[in-house]
């Protein structure tokens, strides 16, 4: 996919339109829909269908995140689900419920599942010392049995490694590191509460190269606070310098009545709608020029690397982590606020600390929420997928796995789509729609139209805008 930069005034006036608040369709449906009624004998109940599905021989790979929510300091941009302490301490209780936590799937699942793909979220993972890190890769170890393939990835915080450390995380079985960047320049790093150099970065980014790891991943934010076209487009340039295998780009989303750090912010050093599409297709611009490929929304990736051949295969997918290479596969969630897939169930544990720990001393799983999906909701979120993955619908695909007509099921949503083709964002074609190469900057606004719990209401704060 080739995004060319289109002039401005029709974005801007595109943008003035469109830029609403949308969900980014890591599932479909979205978290925010699921469930109170959808608790731990729900999600039990999904696991037996997988064990049964193993001894048949017709389950779905399996992948595993595990949440660790510590961090040391606060940046004030983030909305993740976090604990904020300078008591490393802290971490010896949690990784106890953890370990209770995978003891009670595997009484359900059975021992040594395999694990095509592993991955460290937070919060930040680096919270553990390598000790810890060690202990809970033990726990996975003796409770899973790790694919000679898999994919083992965490998070790091620049602040929170050297070249030690690294090497800790190679032995471990890492073989894929994202390094939190956001942006160097150092005015926006001091309004975001998060200060590491360019050159602290780069040397890490050498030593991981030196050691082994297989695949570096940057994560960028625009959007922030006194942020500009011109300091963001020195950022772009900054990462092409680093050549990370992948990029992830992601928009800021002002939410402070939701995230309460962020009300650290001021309002007024955020950049206008104007600036932000314009930091977008610098970003766009500036990567397809240094020689990465556009996955699509907010990844990149080089030419090689697994998402850009799984792009070119057909083959991408998105999940709770963002694009992956694994099109259907189950997602087991351990931690506090983790969410998971089990066949047709989204899971989601307790965000708060003291119930999470509270349910698994009880011996129960911590789930609080979730949502099963009917056929309805599979059928569009192949659709949906389809957009935000390859970015083209084939109706005979869909039929054919659903049983339906598709111009006759989807008939008013390709009848809103139509002011969208008359804006140059998609093509409708007799067979197929294809998002177009301007239609790629409003992705989630073209995926939103085959939402069934948005046709009723208009999208509210609870979700980021969609440039």
């Amino acid at each position: 996919m080739s995004i060319e930069t289109p002039a401005a005034d029709p974005v801007s006036q595109l943008l003035a339109r469109l830029d609403v608040p949308g969900p980014r369709y890591t599932s479909y449906p979205t978290a925010d829909r699921f469930v109170d009624t959808f608790g731990p004998d729900a999600y039990r109940r999904a696991l037996e269908q997988r064990a049964a599905q193993v001894v048949a021989g017709t389950a779905v790979p399996l992948s595993l995140y595990v949440h660790i929510p510590f961090c040391d300091s606060i940046c004030y941009y983030c909305a993740c689900n976090k604990i904020v302490t300078r008591h490393h301490e802290r971490a010896g209780e949690y990784l106890e419920a953890l370990q209770r936590e995978i003891d009670l799937h595997v009484a359900v699942l059975g021992r040594h599942q395999v694990l095509t793909q592993l991955h460290f979220g937070g919060g930040s993972p680096t919270f553990l010392s390598d000790d810890e890190l060690a202990r809970l890769m033990d726990v996975l170890r003796e409770s899973f049995t790790i694919d000679a393939d898999a994919e083992l990835s965490i998070e790091i915080d620049p602040r929170t490694v050297d070249e030690v450390r690294l090497r800790r995380l190679a032995q471990l079985g890492f073989g894929r590191l994202s390094f939190g960047v956001q942006d160097f320049d150092p005015e926006v790093q001091k309004a975001v509460h998060r200060e590491q150099s360019f050159d602290s970065v780069r040397a890490l980014i050498e030593q991981s190269r030196e050691i082994g790891f297989t695949s570096i991943n940057t994560d960028l934010i625009y959007g922030l606070p006194r942020q500009t076209a011109t300091t963001f487009a020195r950022t772009v340039a900054q990462i092409g310098e680093l050549r990370p295998d992948r990029i992830a780009l992601y928009a800021y989303a002002h939410l402070p009545q939701r995230f309460a750090p962020q009300r650290r912010i001021h309002a007024h050093e955020l950049p206008t709608a104007s600036d932000r599409v314009h930091m977008l297709r610098t970003a766009i611009s500036g990567f397809q020029g240094q020689g990465y490929t556009h996955i699509g929304m907010d990844h990149f990736a080089l030419p090689d690397d697994a998402l850009a051949v799984a792009k070119r295969e057909g083959r991408l997918h998105r999940n709770f982590q963002g694009y992956s290479t694994w099109a259907d596969s189950d997602l087991i969630g351990l931690g506090v606020s983790s969410i998971g897939k089990v066949g047709r169930c989204y899971s989601q544990n307790d965000k708060a600390l003291p119930a999470y720990y509270e349910a698994i001393r009880q011996a129960k799983f911590a789930t609080v929420r979730g949502h099963e999906l009917t056929d309805d909701d599979v059928l569009r979120r192949e659709v949906i997928m389809a957009l935000m993955c390859q970015g083209r619908v084939e109706f005979a695909s869909v039929e054919r796995t659903h049983g339906i007509a598709m111009k006759t099921y989807f008939a008013s949503e390709l009848e809103r789509l139509r002011p969208l083709e008359a804006q140059g964002l998609v093509a409708l074609e007799p067979t197929a729609i294809e998002v177009t190469p301007l239609g790629w900057y409003f992705v989630r606004t073209i995926a939103m139209v085959f939402d069934r719990y948005l046709q009723s209401q208009t999208p509210q704060d609870r979700y980021s805008r969609v440039v």
